[in-house]
């Protein structure tokens, strides 16, 4: 974390190495996490559509520096709640605890890591993954901002296993999505991690939804 500098990413301040107290100290971002303000009731109000669009490219570009550094990052806890918002609105990613370099091809771990409901199904799987199952992650927090609602609600952690890793399903995405919208978070969700877009190819999508030639709701109901 000390040698992370990005505009996207929660910037490192220092260490208390002394016991009892073996903390991280990091930059303060007053809004606190993305899941509290999507999930928060009355928030859609402040959230508008253009807003959560331009917070999911902020989470692609801190997730972007972080795959095309040397060695690249692997985050394998992307999720809204490690994700922090200032009080402009940036969104930078936090919480590096399961991360890791990737040296080789794949990351290999005896023990799954994450959260079930954000995770990729290889992973669920305990399977060999790389920086694709970050893209799998980006994928539900895409789903999040433009539906608003909680990935997998009503499913126990080990249902979500079940389901994602082992059944192949896919959380429901509205029919009165922005359709590009729609076709991102599907190509984040396929079974075959090299079917994924890459993160860049993610920012530049967003990019151009976020043109304002390209102006069109994100989701076609009312807000």
């Amino acid at each position: 974390m000390i040698r992370l500098r990005h505009p996207n990413v929660v910037l490192f301040m220092g260490a208390v190495t002394k016991h009892p107290d073996l903390s991280i100290v990091t930059e303060y971002l007053p809004r606190g996490s993305l899941y509290r303000l999507i999930h928060r009731a009355g928030q859609r109000e402040l959230l508008d559509e253009r807003r959560r669009l331009r917070m999911a490219l902020d989470v692609a570009k801190g997730i972007n520096y972080l795959h095309r550094y040397d060695p690249p990052i692997v985050h394998r806890d992307l999720k809204s709640p490690n994700l922090l918002v200032d009080k402009t609105w940036k969104v930078k990613v936090c919480d590096f605890g399961l991360s890791q370099f990737k040296a080789n091809t794949f990351i290999s771990s005896k023990s799954a890591a994450g959260t079930p409901e954000w995770m990729a199904p290889e992973v669920l799987r305990d399977e060999p993954s790389n920086e694709k199952s970050d893209v799998y992650s980006f994928g539900v927090i895409l789903w999040e901002l433009v539906t608003m609602q909680q990935p997998w609600s009503g499913l126990s952690l080990a249902q979500v296993v079940g389901v994602v890793g082992f059944q192949n399903r896919r959380l429901a995405i509205p029919p009165d999505i922005h359709p590009e919208i729609a076709s991102l978070i599907e190509a984040c969700w396929a079974n075959d991690p090299r079917q994924r877009p890459s993160v860049s190819n993610i920012m530049d999508s967003l990019t151009a939804l976020l043109k304002p030639s390209a102006a069109q709701p994100v989701h076609g109901g009312k807000s």
